[in-house]
């Protein structure tokens, strides 16, 4: 997931106290091993490291070989699913899990979004769990909404999250408005993957994220010339500090230390898969080592 150089520049991200809406623009960050391929991250960021409970937001194509593409998804818990354009699969990880995904023969070209939530204390060490539903669209004058997490335009998903949170695809036509009512409790994050958009005011291009601070009872999104594809993610602020590196989210360095221990025991080990995380079944790939912990010591985030 994280850049593996063995001597970042040390840097704590910590969320700052917005007084109103913020545009942040992706940095490219390549993925090296078998998906060599350069992704777009718009969370976290130097200013923001989450919002609600959503800690990792990547964002890619269309890339020759979502929104189109199919992947094939495999996990240690015996899940067996295919991710297809405007349906969700919600892995959750809990106490440990390892996971394969990869595209179809008849695939060629990719382009999705990748999301990250964190759990809180008391759910971290649940069992591994998966869900998977296909949002029937809710449609109005001029838009599109696919509501896959949380409550939206009147519409509920049935996936049950760990925190209160929004997820949700909307698509507007050129020059339409679209008014949202939303929690105040809430902060938000409006992902755009296609079109400019205006947000509570804010303008955005595509690929950028605007964040949207709690408070608001209601945003507008106001379409430029073209059409809008855009994400729409959002919860009460998570109040809990967190590390991420690597595939790992803990509490502590030393904790993701332990983790990558764990992780390295099972793939260096030749048939050992009864460990933490496990391995995928029906998955014949080798799995991915961990790279080398960097020299310095990882930050909590808040």
């Amino acid at each position: 997931m994280s850049n593996p150089e063995r001597d970042p520049a040390e840097l704590i991200c910590a969320a700052g106290v917005a007084d109103g809406v913020e545009v942040m623009t992706p940095r490219d960050v390549p993925l090296g091993g078998p998906r060599a391929m350069t992704v777009r991250r718009t969370l976290p960021q130097r200013q923001r490291s989450l919002i609600g409970a959503w800690c990792f937001v990547d964002h890619y194509g269309p890339d020759d070989v979502g929104h189109t593409g199919e992947i094939e998804h495999r996990d240690s818990a015996g899940h067996h699913a295919m991710v297809r354009p405007g349906e969700v699969n919600l892995m959750t990880s809990g106490h440990g899990i390892s996971h394969s995904e990869m595209s179809t023969p008849g695939t060629t070209t990719l382009h999705r979004p990748q999301l990250w939530v964190a759990l809180p204390a008391a759910a971290r060490d649940t069992a591994p769990a998966f869900a998977h539903h296909a949002p029937t669209p809710v449609t109005g004058g001029g838009w599109e909404a696919r509501v896959f997490l949380g409550s939206l335009l009147g519409d509920t998903s049935p996936v049950e999250t760990a925190t209160p949170l929004l997820g949700a695809e909307l698509v507007l036509a050129a020059r339409t408005t679209l008014d949202l009512a939303v929690d105040p409790s809430y902060e938000l994050g409006l992902l755009v993957d296609q079109g400019r958009v205006e947000v509570a005011g804010t303008a955005a291009a595509a690929h950028d994220l605007v964040y949207v601070p709690p408070g608001r009872t209601d945003v507008r999104l106001v379409a430029g010339d073209e059409p809008v594809r855009a994400l729409l993610l959002g919860g009460p602020p998570f109040g809990e500090s967190i590390v991420m590196w690597w595939n790992f989210v803990g509490r502590s360095h030393e904790e993701i230390v332990g983790f990558r221990e764990e992780w390295q025991a099972q793939v260096t080990d030749a048939g050992l898969v009864d460990g933490r995380f496990g391995m995928p079944a029906g998955d014949a790939n080798a799995p991915i080592p961990a790279p080398p912990m960097p020299h310095v010591r990882l930050k909590e985030r808040r």
